[in-house]
C-alpha cells in the first residue's frame, strides 16, 4: 500500500467557500468539538487528499489500527513542525499506542506504528539502514518499507497500520484518523465515520453515502419463469380467435 504524498489543496467541491480556509478557521476556534469535526474530514475520498496536504502514518491500535469502540479517534496535534530527516515518536490515539512519524529527505511525511505486527516488539526508525532509512524491529529482524509500511524482510505477517496526518500552513502536524493493517486511509476513515458521524462520512464522499459512489447493489434474485397469461377479455361463449393465446403469452412475457 503506497503512502500518500502531500498534495496541493483540491478544488472547491461545491460548498461555496474555500475548504482550506474553513478548516483553518475552525481550528482557530475555541470549541474542541468544532476542531474534531473539521479535522476528521480533511481526508477526502474522491479526488485525492485535500486541505493542508495529508500524509499517512501508522499506529498499533487495539486490533492493529482499530479503536476500542471502532469509532474515529479524536484529532491530536503531535508536533509544531517536522523538518526533512527528522523523526518523532508519539502516542495515538491512546496513551498506550506507540507510533513514529518521519519526514523523508524529499519532504514526504510518513509515519507508522511503533509496534511490530509480529509479536508487538518496538519498531525503530533507522535512517542508517537502506537507501532511505527503514522501520526496523530488532527482536526478530523484521523490516518495513519506509514509504509504504509494507513488510520487506523478517517474520511480520502484515504491514503496519496507518494513521491519517494533516500538516497545516503553520507547520503543525495533526493525527486525525486510523486504519487497520492492509486498509487504505480512505477505507479507515469511512469505516470509522460511518459508525460515529455519518453526516461527516457523507460530506467527505464515502461510498454508500449521498456524497460518494453508490454502495454495491444487492444481488438480484434468480429470474423466474413468467406466470401463465390470463385469457383475453371476450364476450361470454365467444370462440378464441386463432393465434390469440400465443400473442397473449408473448405480451405477458414482455411485461415481466
Amino acid at each position: 500500500m503506497s503512502v500518500t504524498e502531500q498534495q496541493q489543496p483540491g478544488p472547491d467541491r461545491g460548498s461555496g467557500s474555500d475548504p482550506r480556509e474553513a478548516l483553518h478557521d475552525r481550528i482557530a476556534a475555541d470549541s474542541l468539538t468544532t476542531r474534531r469535526d473539521y479535522l476528521r474530514i480533511v481526508a477526502t475520498v474522491s479526488g485525492g487528499l485535500a486541505v493542508g496536504g495529508l500524509a499517512v502514518a501508522g499506529g498499533i491500535l487495539h486490533r492493529h489500527g482499530e479503536t476500542a469502540d471502532g469509532k474515529a479517534p479524536a484529532p491530536k496535534r503531535i508536533a509544531t513542525q517536522l523538518l526533512p530527516g527528522e523523526s518523532l515518536a508519539f502516542r495515538y490515539p491512546g496513551d498506550e499506542d506507540r507510533a513514529v512519524a518521519v519526514r523523508m529527505d524529499d519532504g514526504t511525511l510518513v509515519g507508522y506504528s511503533a509496534v511490530c505486527t509480529h509479536l508487538a516488539c518496538a519498531v525503530l526508525w533507522r535512517k542508517d539502514r537502506g537507501t532511505e532509512g527503514e522501520l526496523y524491529c530488532p527482536c526478530h529482524e523484521g523490516v518495513f518499507d519506509a514509504r509504504t509500511g509494507e513488510v520487506t524482510a523478517g517474520p511480520p505477517p502484515r504491514g503496519l497500520p496507518k494513521v491519517a496526518l494533516t500538516e497545516l500552513e503553520d507547520g503543525s502536524i495533526w493525527a486525525v484518523g486510523t486504519t487497520r493493517s492492509g486498509e487504505s486511509v480512505e477505507e479507515g476513515l469511512c469505516r470509522q465515520l460511518g459508525q460515529d458521524r455519518p453526516d461527516l462520512a457523507e460530506r467527505i464522499g464515502c461510498p454508500g453515502t449521498g456524497g460518494g459512489a453508490e454502495a454495491p447493489s444487492r444481488q438480484a434474485p434468480p429470474a423466474q419463469a413468467p406466470a401463465a397469461p390470463l385469457p383475453p377479455a371476450q364476450a361470454p361463449g365467444a370462440p378464441l380467435p386463432s393465434g390469440q393465446a400465443a400473442s397473449g403469452a408473448a405480451s405477458a412475457g414482455a411485461r415481466t
